[in-house]
This record gives structure tokens, C-alpha cells and sequence, in this order.
């Protein structure tokens, strides 16, 4: 059952394949402060994780560090694939970066993933907010994978503890926000009927 990691390492990439193909196109704007976050956040969340014997449960957040790195990549070559970074946008991605460095001085890999947490949240606020402004400048289908890759930790878990069950369930909590963020005219409209 732990093995199913791997199924959602795929699904996660696949969404984040898709994903790309829109951002080539010019379809997606992605916004860079948002998935430099999304990069750096879980990547460190993953190394934490690992330093408390989390084993193959961290895949998905190391996907959920690992696919936005791409996707920064690919947006930095397509400037057409480029949303207008605010002031918001910048001050998120400073606290996100302030949530890193308490975390660093802290030492503590339980204090890490609680402000690699943060520090991914103050990251997606800008994208929540811009997917619910412009939902057309979104695709959910990296997040609809992302939702499934995060669920998948949970087959994994050896030890029901803080170090495994935190950063997946947040990811869960996060995706879905921004699923409906971006969705959320359709799911009304269908709704009414």
C-alpha cells in the first residue's frame, strides 16, 4: 500500500505536464513568487521530514517542492507566461522567505515543518487570489494531481506523527483552496442547475 507514493509521483507529474503545455501556450500565467515559494518550502520540508525518519510518505511533498520548480523554469523562458508580480504578491513571498530564515535559526525540524508550512501558504495567497480574480489565467490540473499526490503520503506513513501527517495535510488543504478558487464559477453554475 506504501508503494502507492509512486502512483501519485506520476500523477503529479502528469498534472504538472499538462500544466506546462498551457504555460507554453500562454494560456497559464503562472506567478513566479507563488512557485519559487512552492519550490523552496517543501524541498526543505522534505529534508526536515527525512531528518525525523519519515521515509517514502515525503515523495509527495518532495513532488510538491520538485513539480513548481519546473513549472518556475518553463514560465522563466515564456514571457508571455508571465503574471504581473504586485507589491501583495511581494510581501507574501517576503514573509514566506522571513518563515524560512525562523526556521533556519531555529534549528528544530518539527519548528521547520511548521514554517515550511507557513512559508508555503504566504506563498499561495497571491496565486488563491489571482485564481479567484482570473480563474482563466489558472489550470487546476497540477493542483487536482498535486490534491492526489498528497493523499497518497497517507498509505506511506509508518509513524502517525506531526513529521509525517503535517505538510501532506496541508497540501490537501491548499490544493483544494485553489481548485475552488479556480473553479469555483463552474461549481456554482452546476450547482444552480
Amino acid at each position: 500500500m506504501e508503494y502507492l507514493v509512486f502512483v501519485g509521483m506520476i500523477v503529479s507529474l502528469i498534472g504538472t505536464i499538462l500544466y506546462i503545455k498551457e504555460v507554453i501556450k500562454g494560456e497559464v500565467k503562472p506567478n513566479r513568487v507563488s512557485f519559487f515559494m512552492w519550490s523552496l518550502a517543501p524541498l526543505i520540508a522534505t529534508v526536515a521530514a527525512i531528518s525525523t525518519g519519515v521515509t517514502l510518505s515525503v515523495i509527495p511533498v518532495f513532488m510538491s517542492g520538485f513539480n513548481p520548480l519546473l513549472i518556475l523554469i518553463v514560465s522563466l523562458f515564456k514571457k508571455e507566461a508571465y503574471w504581473k508580480i504586485t507589491k501583495f504578491d511581494l510581501s507574501c513571498g517576503f514573509f514566506s522567505v522571513l518563515a524560512l530564515i525562523l526556521w533556519y535559526i531555529t534549528k528544530n525540524p518539527i519548528i521547520a515543518i511548521i514554517f515550511a508550512i507557513l512559508s508555503d501558504f504566504l506563498a499561495a495567497i497571491p496565486t488563491i487570489i489571482k485564481a479567484w480574480k482570473h480563474p482563466k489565467t489558472e489550470a487546476s490540473s497540477v493542483y487536482a494531481a498535486g490534491l492526489f499526490s498528497a493523499f497518497t503520503s497517507f498509505a506511506a506513513i509508518k509513524m502517525w506523527d506531526f513529521a509525517s501527517l503535517a505538510f501532506p495535510t496541508y497540501l490537501i488543504i491548499a490544493n483544494i483552496l485553489i481548485i475552488l478558487s479556480i473553479e469555483r464559477k463552474r461549481f456554482i453554475k452546476n450547482s444552480e442547475i
